[in-house]
This record gives structure tokens, sequence and C-alpha cells, in this order.
């Protein structure tokens, strides 16, 4: 349905790499039409749809007039051809079961901690409408009566990235999801990462603040824009270093709010791009030496972690049900154990020099 599909436009990006956007929806405005908020016009065209969701779509260029996108303040016209773009070709997104092994960290009646691999897509998008964990969840799940994989008011709480590894939250019944969904929103939950990043930090500890918004010259990208510009979501994360490498350093992350892509785009922005993030330039060999040996080093760390190196380590909040408070940990998967020992052993066999 159409606001299933503006929904899932706020959650994560798809991977149409030619950037092209496929007609969804498609309104021609009546010629007695008096002008109006087109935010407002599309809230009152389509049910169960609110105005903020549609104003999200709009600001992310989704939202169409006469074949060119317009901002959620848009006043329509008479006969005005408004259309809903996404980055996906329209697809029955209707999630059957799938025998996929998940690797549960905790389970009871009101919820899930899944540990997801680096990979694996969280929910069905463009070219990924099947083996994602949404997919997974539905088998393991298919025996619960209650649980219907196509309710929005149960499942996925939050979302991480195709290649980023680490703790999610699935929520089993509609009170776990809408208690669990206000502790989100009001950033009450605990989430930490753990990702390794080009360069070196002057500091041990610092804040990162800056709008996320779609990167107006690569739509597959995030890009950071200033707190007051009016562009993009509010987005602060919290950085700590916890090992040092020299040439990259391994930091944990604490975010305040959870934007596409906001880690990633974050640490490109104060040039310390994820190590591997091909997305975000980290795949290039960024700090270092010329020597050959070096470069081989780095290609040789590429391989054993062909991905942005970061981990969803931890995640907190209160039980939805209980009150009591609950805390996960996960560790690190092994490409990235692999390639911090691989750094570890380097540092080492220079410091015996």
């Amino acid at each position: 349905m159409t606001e299933d599909i503006i929904q899932n436009t706020e959650e994560e990006l798809t991977e149409d790499e030619n950037g092209q956007l496929y007609e969804h929806l498609r309104i021609v405005v009546d010629k007695g039409q008096v002008p109006l908020r087109i935010d407002k016009f599309m809230t009152e065209k389509l049910q169960h749809t609110s105005r903020n969701r549609i104003q999200r779509a709009a600001d992310s260029g989704f939202v169409h007039v006469n074949e060119k996108p317009v901002k959620s303040n848009y006043k329509v016209r008479p006969l005005d051809v408004i259309t809903l773009m996404l980055d996906r070709p329209q697809y029955d997104s209707s999630i059957e079961p799938e025998d996929i092994p998940l690797d549960i960290v905790y389970e009871d009646s009101e919820l899930m901690i899944i540990n997801k691999p680096a990979g694996m897509v969280v929910h069905p998008g463009c070219g990924n409408y099947h083996g994602t964990l949404v997919n997974a969840v539905a088998w393991h799940l298919k025996d619960v009566p209650d649980y219907d994989p196509n309710d929005p008011e149960v499942g996925l709480v939050h979302r991480i990235d195709k290649d980023t590894s680490g703790l999610l939250v699935v929520a089993k019944t509609p009170l776990a999801k809408t208690k669990l969904g206000v502790q989100f929103f009001n950033k009450t939950t605990h989430r930490s990462y753990n990702a390794l990043v080009w360069g070196n930090f002057q500091e041990d500890e610092g804040r990162i603040e800056g709008n996320i918004g779609r990167d107006p010259k690569d739509r597959l990208r995030m890009a950071v824009f200033p707190p007051d510009s009016g562009i993009g979501k509010t987005a602060v994360t919290h950085y700590r270093v916890l090992e040092r490498f020299g040439y990259v350093t391994l930091v944990e992350c604490i975010l305040e709010t959870g934007r596409t892509h906001q880690i990633r785009a974050h640490m490109k922005h104060i040039g310390h791009p994820l190590f591997s993030d091909e997305r975000y330039g980290g795949n290039e060999i960024l700090r270092g030496e010329r020597c050959g040996s070096y470069q081989q080093f780095i290609r040789n760390c590429f391989k054993i972690c062909p991905r942005q190196a970061l981990h969803a380590k931890t995640l907190g909040f209160v039980h939805p049900k209980t009150g009591k408070q609950m805390d996960f940990t996960s560790a690190l998967p092994d490409d990235m154990e692999q390639l911090l020992e691989k750094w570890r052993r380097r540092q080492s066999n220079d410091e015996e020099m």
C-alpha cells in the first residue's frame, strides 16, 4: 500500500545504483482546487498516511509536481500533476516466511533481540525482495497466531544497514512496538556501536552535531548539513576512542538520534570515514605510507573486512511489559575481530623495531 511505501522511505536507502526513480502514485489536481500546501493536500487524499510522513517523503525528494521535486510547503495549483517517485519499482511487498537461520540473543512473549550478520538486508527493498531479516523472523514466528509479519503494528522497531552487523529489537505485539517506539523517539534507549575509522584523533572523545539529509550529488549517500540550515533531520553522535593504531582508530559511537547512515555520514564529515566503507570513500587508502608493503597490508585488510567496519554492539531499553531495564551486548563479528588483530600485530611489530 502507498502509505507503507512512504513509511519505508524514512528508514533506509535502497540500492538502485543508477539512482533511478519509479512512479508509485499519480494525482491530477482538480480544475477548481484552491492553493493548498502539498503535504496537507496529500494527507487528505491518502488514507492512513500522516502529514509528517508526507513531509519527510517530500524533503527526501520523492514528491514531484510536474516532473520536478518539491518541498512540503509547495502550494498545489489547478491541474498540477503530483507523483510519488521512489527509488524502487512497484512490487508486492507482502512478507513471506523463509527458513533462514537467526542468531537470537533473547526472546520472550513480547520481543526478540537478534544479532544480525553483515550482508543481511533488514527489510525487503529494491533488488532484495527475499532473504531478509523480516522474512527470517516471519518463519521463526510462523506458529504464533497473533503475529502477522505484514502488520505494521508489530515487527522491527529500528533498523541497521545491510553491511552493518549487530543488535536489533523486534516487537512481537502491538503494545511492545508502541512502547519501544516511544523510547526510541524520546531517546531514552541506549545504543552503542564500535567502528574502525581512518585517521587518528587528537582528542579522546567528542560530539558531532549536524543534520542528516540526502546528498544532492549522490542520492544513495547521506550528507551533513548545519543544524540551523533547515535541511535534513537533527542528528547527534558521541564518540570515544577505544584503541589507536596510528593510521586508523577504533571508536565507540553512541547515538542520541537514529538517522539513516548517521555514523557513516558523521564520521566522513569530520574527516574520519569508516574503514572499508565503499559508499563514503573509506575503501581507499586515506592515511599511511607510500611503500608497497603498506599498500599491500591495507589491501589485505580490505579483503578480511570487505564492508564498513561498523558493529551495533550494545542495546538497552526498558522492557515494554515488565518495566525492567534490559541491556544486551554482542561480540564483534569475526571479520572485524580479525581486522583489529591484524592492526594490533602491525602496531606491535612497529614498536619492536
